[in-house]
């Protein structure tokens, strides 16, 4: 994953006032000379900043996790490294002439035995306390004033190597610069004809005006390229333009539930701004397309998913800055609920009217996350990193076309198509695959917001009734408004709107996909909250575990076993939702229960699972147990020997544990299970467990024991081969009181070692009977059936 920009770099200084780095990272020397975890404190994360110093003549190297030093040759004006100055005091004779006494001065060199050391613990802890310094007096046979001053000089001649080699990058960008501006003045006294090529006369002007009248024609040019847009939508229908949205200047109160209360401030700006009311309402106003129209061709398609885009921002922006009527609490909970009647009258369709068999899903929520807006908006507006952001919830993703990058080098009017198919972790809730706008745009120093819109029905150009039939999912404007705060954080407020199809979902999650705890804002706000809160922590260098005994394990291989679970979660999620990313084939099997999804597929290749047959097996049930209580029973080592059958019989224990957040169920472990005779081995088992707000996941996987060890400390976990099996847990969502769960098993399985082998009957019902066996005993467990 890429998490550049999560720390924020302030000017700092190490505990002896000196400047170690360029964030806001604090260094522990104790720690360091303990040989234990190096501690950095970072009081303000966020995304987009990152402080890379290196050095090119091979001297110094820092980045913002580590900080190493190696010298490779001293300067010969410092004799700071190797010689060591001592001032002498004494009774020396005075002159004749009675002149003030002259200090006399001997260097005196260490052996190289004792620069070796220095060096070392030079590279460790720049810093050393007295403790420290007297401890390398003592072995070193040297004064404790002379460990102190080497250490001082060390630190200055460092300082001025890194001076030296940031001046000498900047003469050669000086001299490069330099070297362009006489090219171009060259150019401009003998210019050339661009078609013939001969002597071209400019006549006697300045520079200056030179330079203006460039700027001049650019200016032209950009005014004749947005009149030509303009022109587009001045052409459109009467009907279309009559239905305008009436604000032209939209005013956001954020942090108050009145709109127009104060405290809040007035977005001033339109989205182009160009002296025609004609072209801004035609902006603002809904999109209202007939079929005939798109069908007949002469309507541009990017004019439309330009209409569509600005269209989408200002129903997501009214709908996020508008509490009661719009939205009304839920006589379910706490949640907000969207008044549709107070919806139609504020809002004309823009994706037109609603298809007979879909319902309407929409939801609202307002969180604080551990983010900037830049770097949010900068995530979203990036495929990868958006899938990244939320590996639970997205299943695959791409970028079909960027219609526009924004302006001002910024994300500001930023237009992307995009396509995704977003999941739910059953077997019985299909992938929703959309294809979208996304929409990005500052409102206000701080303030940007992102907008979703569905673009089916453009895509379609008119299509056949059967090419229209075959939507299940369509995106109404979503999205989310973020507003930075002074510590540090955002405030997101997050809008779903969805339209889909109802008939494909199984009867027992309806009332959870309708209340939106499935697909909705509230899901999208916890893993944001949750990912960003582990990201802070998987980029500072220190991260925590728990305070019981437990192998030492350097930060490198702590990061090396977080990437390591987070990859196993991924597939434990490909092997659950049949997304048409994944290679999974599903399976029809007579006799195998309809609830339960039996999938395979052949590996040949992938380092990162055993070769051979694999097979995949997923079902949901509903449990009579709160989601906490459920996770927290999964989770305990102490009770996974009710359920698990990778326990032999007993409990296991936990040798390892990674924490990933304030909640420290969210963590990653390793446990080792107990063996009770001598014909049966132990085993390690790599745990991921994550909770927030809208659900639970719970994840393991047997790991090879030599691997794990290299992967504890440092190695590459990519090459470590493993089949992940868990579980999720989501609340059912039929009322106030958490009375029930919904709990997906899922396994993932070695049938053959053999790729070309074939699947027989018995593997699969084993691992059926697996799924309904492990169910059972969770059941019997939480006496559930009492």
């Amino acid at each position: 994953m890429n998490f550049s920009g999560f720390l924020h770099h302030d000017d700092g200084k190490t505990p002896g006032g000196e400047t170690v780095g360029g964030g806001n990272h604090f260094f522990s020397p104790a720690a360091a000379m303990s040989g234990g975890p190096v501690q950095f404190s970072s009081p303000r994360l966020s995304l987009g900043l990152q402080t890379n110093v290196e050095n090119k003549g091979g001297e110094v190297g820092r980045t913002g996790e580590s900080y190493e030093v190696s010298v490779t040759r001293r300067s010969p004006e410092s004799r700071s490294g190797s010689d060591n100055v001592e001032a002498l005091s004494g009774e020396d004779d005075l002159d004749a002439s009675d002149r003030p006494l002259k200090k006399k001065k001997r260097y005196h060199r260490h052996t190289p035995q004792q620069i070796q050391e220095l060096e070392s613990v030079f590279k460790e802890c720049p810093h050393p306390d007295e403790k420290q310094r007297l401890d390398l007096s003592r072995r070193l046979n040297l004064d404790t004033r002379q460990v102190k001053f080497w250490f001082q000089n060390r630190r200055t001649q460092m300082k001025t190597q890194i001076e030296r080699h940031e001046n000498s990058l900047l003469r050669q960008e000086n001299d490069k610069l330099r070297a362009e501006n006489m090219s171009v003045r060259e150019a401009m006294r003998n210019p050339m004809c661009g078609n013939c090529g001969a002597s071209a006369v400019l006549g006697e002007i300045s520079l200056e005006e030179h330079q203006l009248r460039i700027e001049n024609s650019r200016l032209k040019d950009e005014l004749d390229r947005l009149c030509a847009l303009a022109g587009k939508f001045i052409n459109r229908s009467d009907d279309a333009g009559s239905h305008q949205l009436p604000n032209s200047t939209l005013k956001l109160g954020v942090g108050s539930r009145n709109v127009d209360a104060g405290g809040g401030f007035t977005l001033l700006h339109p989205v182009f701004e160009i002296p025609s009311s004609h072209f801004y309402s035609g902006l603002n106003a809904p999109v209202n397309r007939t079929g005939t129209d798109i069908a007949s061709g002469g309507v541009d398609e990017k004019s439309l998913y330009l209409e569509l885009a600005v269209s989408a921002m200002d129903e997501l922006v009214k709908m996020a800055q508008t509490s009661e009527p719009l939205w009304i609490q839920s006589s379910k909970g706490k949640r907000e609920m969207l008044n549709r009647e107070e919806y139609d009258k504020s809002f004309r369709p823009c994706l037109g009217p609603k298809p007979d068999r879909f319902v309407s899903e929409a939801s609202k929520e307002v969180g604080m996350v551990i983010i900037n807006s830049l770097a949010l908006v900068e995530t979203l507006m990036d495929s990868e990193r958006w899938a990244e952001m939320f590996p639970c919830m997205i299943a695959k993703n791409s970028t079909i076309e960027i219609i526009s990058s924004g302006m001002g080098g910024t994300r500001n009017g930023a237009i992307h198509l995009m396509q995704a198919e977003l999941q739910l972790l059953s077997p019985l809730v299909p992938v929703r695959q959309v294809t979208f706008l996304r929409f990005c745009k500052q409102h206000a120093e701080g303030v940007w917001a992102v907008v979703d819109v569905s673009v089916d029905r453009i895509s379609e150009r008119g299509g056949s009734a059967s090419a229209r039939s075959s939507l299940s999912c369509r995106r109404l404007p979503s999205g989310c408004l973020v507003h930075d705060m002074p510590n540090g954080y955002a405030k997101v407020t997050w809008i779903d709107h969805t339209e889909y199809d109802e008939t494909n979902i199984h009867h027992s999650y309806r009332p959870l996909v309708s209340s939106g705890l499935a697909f909705g804002s509230k899901r999208w706000v916890s893993a944001l909250q949750r990912q960003c809160e582990s990201l802070a922590i998987l980029m500072s260098s220190a991260i925590p575990n728990r305070n019981k005994p437990t192998p030492a394990i350097s930060s490198i291989g702590k990061k090396s076993m977080l990437r390591l679970a987070q990859r196993m979660t991924e597939n434990f999620c490909r092997g659950v939702c049949a997304s048409s990313s994944h290679k999974w084939s599903k399976l029809d099997i007579g006799n195998i229960d309809e609830d339960v999804r039996i999938m395979t597929r052949k590996n040949v290749d992938d380092s990162g699972e055993p070769p051979g047959i694999l097979l995949s097996a997923a079902t949901s049930v509903w449990v009579p147990v709160t989601p906490r209580r459920l996770f927290d029973f999964l989770r305990d080592e102490l009770l996974r020997s009710e359920w698990d059958i990778l326990s032999n019989g007993g409990p296991m224990q936990e040798i390892a544990n990674i924490f990933k957040g304030q909640d420290h169920s969210n963590s990653v472990s390793l446990l080792r299970s107990t063996a009770m005779n001598a014909s049966q081995s132990s085993m390690l088992i790599l745990q991921e467990t994550s909770i927030d707000a809208s659900g639970a996941v719970v994840v393991y996987a047997p790991v090879d024991i030599p691997a794990m060890h290299a992967v504890m400390n440092g190695g590459d976990s990519a090459y470590v081969a493993l089949l992940p099996s868990g579980f999720a847990i989501l609340p059912d969502g039929q009322g106030t009181e958490e009375t029930g769960s919904l709990l997906t098993v899922a396994f993932q399985i070695l049938v053959n070692s053999l790729p070309t082998a074939k699947l027989n009957v018995e593997s699969i019902e084993t691992v059926s009977n697996l799924i309904s066996c492990t169910v059972q005993k969770i059941r019997a467990a939480l006496r559930c059936d009492k």
